[in-house]
């Protein structure tokens, strides 16, 4: 057998545009509304949507090695000896796809599997179900992972088959490395998004605004180390981590995912997104669980930790004893400042972390809650307080801060500033833009204002690359002291410490404008009692 080559990864076959994809792909959920609720289809879809990217990117890994040992003069026979070989597709990031998932036979069969007789064998669910199976036997990070619910009684078989058809009209494609492998990721993350929107408050247990995520991943600048999330939802701070370190040439190798889950579909979204994006799903753990209740990391210290838990839960698994509450024990009835120890109790001598809260987690003072905060406060910890805009989450209203924690805020970096007993506010509640009458979003410029002002204050290697210095900015930011904190009862609401924005100076003499303002207050006042006359007249006419 001649010696190998290095396979060519050339394919002429166009993958969909990403308009195609999300068009085709949306009408799917509406073949699924009404018969389904949001949750329930979102799980249908959001399987389908895997399986089909996993058949596309198994055919044309396929045809990749075909077209490579055809050029280097091989036979059939022998191209047939290796092409079925697992290494040639695992080793290249592909997942394999036995021929009972593959998706051309569930095309083939998307009304059922019929014998010769014409007799239905098996639905198109039972296959679906079949073929979720296969892939999980095949591929270990993805066993016990994968939907089976296909050929439930509330599922319409029919409705399903022509799910399956629409689906033919959509291709995923690997090429261009990483690129590929984005452009699903980004469908996937398309379609969270609108189930998030879909689903109202439940949304939120599986999707944050991605501005939201960028925001946190690029104040943290995580490159290297063990990255954390407590309460992971699809796994979306661990996707953004792996982007941003892509964007600033870092190898996605040298850092390690941990995270944890609590509700079993959200777990398995979870780790069909990391396997999406190429990213090692282990860290997830075996199972989902409640963190509260059983930390399934316990014994690892991490680097990063970037999370957005569930605000203001009143019912949660709550130990007074537990070794985590260093900063005293939180209340039973809201577990805010049970996430934010925990978060802290998981930071390694140099960790960081950035955690989406309430924001009355920055003031409340209620069963204990001020007593924790002064604690952490006095411990040095807190690095930035952020106040969000409103809108930001269309699954609730309950306007939004984060907190960003340091273990150690001393320079590390020669000509660094040592922010030792300081905490940077800032106030970005002006910030964003209304994706549509519901959604508020930050821009691109937005979350780099933001970033790149903490990085100034910090004085971080990528801040002094570029030369960034810190100064206050009235109506935006602050660098605030211990003492200052502890003066107003250890609140950490942005608005109580950034100064007022300069409005600047009109240079209209004061008695000048004391003359003009009376003017203008007795005309509107004689307009407002000319309304007045007019409206009762209409009134009295009427009566």
């Amino acid at each position: 057998m001649p010696p190998r080559k290095r396979q060519s990864t050339k394919d002429n076959s166009a993958p969909s545009t990403m308009k195609e994809l999300k068009d085709t792909l949306w009408k799917a959920a509406d073949k699924l509304r009404g018969s389904l609720s949001a949750n329930q289809y979102k799980d249908v879809i959001l399987g389908l949507v895997f399986l089909k990217y996993v058949s596309d990117a198994y055919d044309e890994r396929r045809e990749q090695i075909r077209a490579g040992l055809v050029d280097e003069g091989w036979d059939d026979e022998q191209i047939e000896q290796v092409i079925d070989d697992p290494e040639e597709y695992q080793g290249y990031g592909v997942f394999l796809v036995p021929e009972a998932a593959h998706w051309q036979f569930l095309a083939e069969n998307a009304k059922g599997l019929v014998d010769e007789t014409g007799s239905l064998v098996k639905t198109i669910g039972q296959l679906i179900d079949e073929a979720m199976d296969a892939v999980m036997h095949e591929n270990e990070s993805l066993r016990g992972t994968l939907p089976r619910l296909y050929n439930k009684d509330n599922i319409d078989q029919r409705r399903l088959g022509e799910l399956v058809d629409l689906f033919n009209s959509a291709r995923f494609s690997r090429q261009g490395e990483h690129k590929a492998r984005d452009l699903m990721g980004e469908v996937y993350e398309y379609f969270l998004g609108n189930f998030a929107r879909a689903e109202g408050k439940r949304g939120g247990e599986f999707f944050t605004p991605p501005s939201v995520v960028k925001t946190i991943v690029e104040m943290l600048e995580p490159t290297k180390g063990r990255i954390y999330d407590p309460c992971c939802g699809s796994g979306g701070m661990f996707v953004q981590s792996e982007k941003f370190i892509w964007d600033h040439n870092g190898d996605p190798h040298d850092i390690a995912i941990y995270g944890q889950e609590a509700i079993e579909e959200t777990w398995r979204m979870a780790k069909m997104n990391l396997a999406i994006h190429g990213i090692d799903n282990k860290g997830l753990g075996a199972r989902w669980g409640d963190t509260f209740a059983r930390d399934q990391h316990a014994d690892v210290q991490m680097d990063y930790v970037m999370t957005n838990p569930p605000f203001n839960i009143k019912h949660w698994t709550r130990n007074t004893d537990d070794p985590r509450w260093v900063y005293g024990v939180p209340p039973a009835n809201n577990a805010n400042y049970a996430w934010i120890q925990h978060v802290l109790y998981k930071l390694g001598p140099h960790g960081q972390a950035g955690v989406v809260m309430a924001n009355g987690s920055m003031s409340s003072n209620s069963n204990g809650e001020g007593d924790i905060r002064a604690r952490i406060v006095e411990a040095d910890l807190v690095s930035c307080m952020i106040a969000m805009p409103t809108q930001l989450f269309r699954s609730t209203g309950i306007p939004v801060c984060i907190w960003f924690f340091a273990k150690d805020k001393a320079p590390r970096i020669e000509g660094a500033a040592d922010r030792r007993g300081e905490v940077l506010f800032i106030d970005a509640r002006e910030l964003g833009y209304m994706v549509d009458r519901a959604e508020r979003a930050l821009s691109t410029d937005d979350i780099a204002r933001v970033s790149d002002t903490y990085h100034a204050w910090r004085g971080t290697d990528s801040a002094l690359r570029r030369g960034l210095t810190y100064s206050d900015v009235p109506g935006f930011c602050k660098s605030v002291a211990t003492e200052e904190i502890k003066a107003t009862g250890y609140a950490l609401t942005p608005g109580r410490f950034v100064d007022p924005p300069d409005l600047g100076d009109d240079k209209e003499p004061i008695a000048d404008k004391v003359a003009r303002l009376r003017i203008e207050l007795i005309r509107a006042l004689d307009e407002s009692s000319k309304v007045e006359y007019a409206v009762r007249e209409q009134l009295e006419r009427l009566g």
